[in-house]
């Protein structure tokens, strides 16, 4: 795996240098309420569990392993909730074990379960996020490293700690992590992230007519318009939320070479772990229910969608068949941007690379040149994050109208003229807020 051009060697050179800067910069944590996050949590992670040592489940766990009972153990539960208990096991491993994610578990249905996850849930904030930030802060500010050579897709990546994997969804959990980075005195946090930037990448590099005008299309949105063809609804019904699960559990899966069982699946158990609904609040297995869809037939549902969305783009479809056959050929495939990915790879690799590099490709080439325009123009504010298709800056107050048009232009227009390749329009959503990155509201650009 290399640059071949050198344009993609520039851009993984320069990518390195700029990236420093943002390390060098830097983003300010509001450290007294990092620490009193830290106490409330640890307390009431403390209180959570000595509520479920009280549950009857807990008592037939404590009969069944002794003195070996470990509440933190899914293995032991597991034997608990499928051997003693006799649940009925909905999802397995490879091996034909029962799965305990949080996914798999959120199907059983008893509050010891409910609140075992939600232990979980806190516990995992409580060490990987708000005391892996609390580790590497130093002087209030937190300088996490942003990687570019370790992502075999050519995509970013980031630790000590990791700034891409800061909880969002979860509303408790994300106000509890975000509402610790703050902006510096003067200033305003600003997020600027790309529309559904995968997709558009991926209609550029198959050259699907049909796909094409989908992305061109500024009404239309992939990931809306799936959400509601899965869960049965309108457009008007899907929230944010379910939005988000159709991308991740559909949209995504099959771009890169899944199929509607694994789909059918993932949508199904995130319903009740996410607790979806519709936009007018009714609860989604009730939704559709009154569609005629229930979990017996909710597979063959699916399977009608991804046929649907097969015929939608008839030249992807084709053309993903020979790019498997040319890569089985010649061992190797070109990117976009300019590389070359040689090696063994399985089908869904060779689907995801050839588009998840270049869309991160765009982002990295527009923190590139935006942060070349605030030095030439002197200007204080700073970018001081990313995330594979969004960048966080650090915004004087004084400074936010002409940073906003100028981040904008960069993302939408200039790296278009860069890379011809870009054949949709690009568009961005931008957010700010003057207190911290949970309390972020939209901004128009």
């Amino acid at each position: 795996m290399k640059p071949v051009t050198k344009q993609a060697y520039d851009l993984f050179h320069e990518g390195v240098l700029a990236l420093s800067q943002v390390e060098a910069d830097g983003m300010r944590i509001d450290v007294p309420r990092l620490d009193r996050t830290i106490e409330k949590t640890a307390a009431k992670i403390e209180r959570m569990t000595e509520r479920l040592k009280r549950d009857e489940v807990w008592r037939l766990w404590r009969r069944r392993f002794g003195d070996r009972a470990k509440i933190g153990s899914r293995h032991q539960l597991g034997k608990i909730l499928f051997g003693e208990m006799a649940y009925k096991i909905d999802a397995v491993t490879d091996k034909g074990k029962a799965k305990m994610d949080g996914d798999a578990l959120s199907g059983v249905d008893l509050p010891f379960v409910r609140h075992y996850l939600m232990v979980e849930k806190y516990k995992k904030m409580l060490s990987t996020n708000l005391r892996g930030i609390r580790r590497e802060v130093v002087d209030g500010f937190l300088r996490p490293s942003f990687n570019l050579h370790l992502v075999t897709s050519f995509r970013s990546s980031s630790d000590k700690p990791n700034f891409q994997n800061q909880p969002v969804r979860d509303k408790l959990i994300g106000r509890a992590v975000r509402s610790c980075f703050v902006p510096r005195d003067g200033r305003v946090l600003v997020e600027v992230d790309y529309s559904a930037l995968e997709f558009r990448v991926a209609a550029c590099h198959w050259r699907d007519e049909k796909m094409i005008e989908y992305a061109s299309d500024p009404a239309l949105d992939i990931h809306r318009d799936m959400a509601a063809e899965c869960y049965a609804m309108n457009r008007s019904q899907v929230t944010g939320a379910v939005r988000f699960f159709a991308k991740n559990q559909f949209v995504f899966p099959e771009l890169y070479g899944s199929w509607y069982v694994n789909c059918a699946a993932n949508l199904w158990s995130v319903i009740d772990s996410a607790k979806l609904t519709t936009r007018d609040g009714v609860p989604l297995k009730e939704h559709l229910r009154s569609k005629g869809v229930t979990a017996a037939n909710f597979e063959r549902h699916v399977k009608g969608v991804e046929e649907r969305f097969n015929r939608m783009f008839p030249t992807w479809s084709r053309k993903k068949e020979e790019w498997w056959s040319k890569y089985r050929r010649r061992g190797w495939f070109p990117t976009m941007t300019g590389f070359r990915v040689a090696g063994v790879w399985n089908r869904k690799q060779l689907m995801n690379f050839p588009i998840q590099g270049p869309a991160f490709h765009c982002l990295l080439w527009s923190l590139i040149n935006m942060m070349k325009k605030l030095r030439a123009k002197k200007m204080r504010s700073m970018i001081t994050g990313q995330i594979h298709d969004s960048l966080v800056l650090d915004v004087c107050k004084d400074e936010l109208d002409d940073v906003l048009a100028k981040v904008v232009r960069v993302m939408t227009v200039d790296v278009r003229r860069a890379w011809p390749w870009l054949v949709v329009p690009l568009s961005v959503d931008a957010k700010m807020s003057e207190t911290n990155w949970h309390e972020m509201r939209s901004v128009e650009p």
